[in-house]
């Protein structure tokens, strides 16, 4: 299988990168003391430990030996296990107070998004498993990682943590707008299928392939949450049980 690699360009991924960050800091900074022991939608993690794993992931980022320790710690049988990096940026964080944790992502979040953009050709070429998805073992080249993913990610928990306080995320179509057209892109990409599509909201949009397929119509939010197997009301058969990793 070849490796996955990104569809956005290079410019536009790391405006993006930096805009998420400085929108993942502002709510971290505006989290009171009760909202951090709120549960999530993420398996076992409350919003102190979804945060933790957010600045574990802009850690990795913004230092390249950082990065290289992640890694290396979280390489099974010489491929990385996301499962294992994710769960160490828990753990070792586990005495570390949300207001800290959103101090120190506020503090990093320019570094990561300097590191992201200096990384050299040759790490962006390598190639990693970037875990079983759409029951295959997938490969990622490092720079589908570096420019999307490692954005997808903060943006999907802003949105868990939303969520899990009742809150009303930020949204806007210049930059929310863009990392869901991404995602539609690549889960059109990955099923191959006639559809027209339309999401809602302030990062919507309408898209369509041939003529024949069903047509969907949900929120651009709720769209994004499904085909990450977020648990949730909606529920469509065949097309929207594509996945598209975060």
């Amino acid at each position: 299988m070849k490796p996955r690699t990104p569809a956005l360009d290079r410019k536009t991924a790391m405006r993006l990168a930096a805009t998420e960050y400085g929108r993942c800091a502002e709510l971290l900074g505006s989290l009171g003391h009760d909202d951090w022991a709120a549960p999530t939608t993420c398996p076992d993690w409350d919003v102190r430990q979804l945060a933790a794993h957010m600045l574990g992931m802009v850690e990795m980022a913004a230092s390249m030996r950082e990065g290289g320790r992640q890694r290396r710690a979280a390489t099974v049988n010489g491929n990385i296990d996301i499962d294992r990096m994710t769960a160490l940026q828990v753990s070792e964080r586990a005495t570390w107070t949300g207001p800290a944790i959103a101090d120190r992502f506020g503090r990093q979040a320019a570094k990561a998004v300097r590191g992201r953009r200096l990384t050299p050709g040759f790490i962006r070429r390598r190639t990693m498993i970037g875990g079983v998805i759409n029951g295959v073992e997938e490969p990622w080249t490092l720079g589908y990682l570096i420019d999307v993913i490692l954005t997808r990610d903060p943006w999907m928990h802003r949105l868990d943590i939303c969520d899990a306080l009742g809150r009303p995320p930020r949204l806007t179509a210049d930059h929310d707008g863009v990392i869901v057209a991404d995602v539609v892109g690549e889960w059109a990409d990955r099923h191959g299928k006639d559809f027209s599509l339309r999401l809602t909201g302030p990062a919507g949009g309408t898209w369509r392939a041939g003529s024949g397929g069903p047509h969907l119509e949900l929120d651009a939010a709720g769209f994004c949450r499904v085909v990450s197997k977020r648990p949730g009301p909606v529920d469509f058969a065949d097309l929207m049980s594509t996945e598209v990793p975060y």
